[in-house]
């Protein structure tokens, strides 16, 4: 292995390990569940990024097809789950009789007021 090569996976997987502690950071410091949940996507994102980095063989060689063959598949799994998780978070708001937010800042109070 040539020395750029070694310098481009250390360059790649350390982003990914900064971005999989970023989302630790913000999973163990944030109490809003859809916060979490971005966290958690944001930890399958360096995860992502390190296989990738895993997989690089430089310029001239293919890269490895099973680490990407992983990451398709995790990002894949990674939407669906996102999805469920969110329409689960937003059941589970009605049921409990929380107001959801509303996204433009207008409160729906009966006078009409905002928040």
């Amino acid at each position: 292995m040539s020395h750029e090569i070694l310098l481009t996976q250390l360059l790649y997987g350390s982003a990914g390990l900064l971005f999989f502690l970023l989302g630790v950071w913000s999973f163990i410091s944030h109490e809003p569940l859809w916060r979490k949940l971005i966290a958690l996507n944001i930890m399958g994102a360096g995860v992502f990024h390190v296989l990738v980095a895993v997989a690089y063989r430089g310029l001239d060689a293919p890269p490895d097809p099973v680490p990407h063959a992983l990451v398709l598949t995790g990002i894949v799994v990674a939407v669906s789950a996102t999805a469920l998780a969110l329409a689960f978070g937003r059941r589970l708001d009605r049921e409990d009789g929380e107001r959801t937010p509303d996204v433009r800042g207008v409160d729906d109070r009966e006078d009409g007021t905002h928040a």
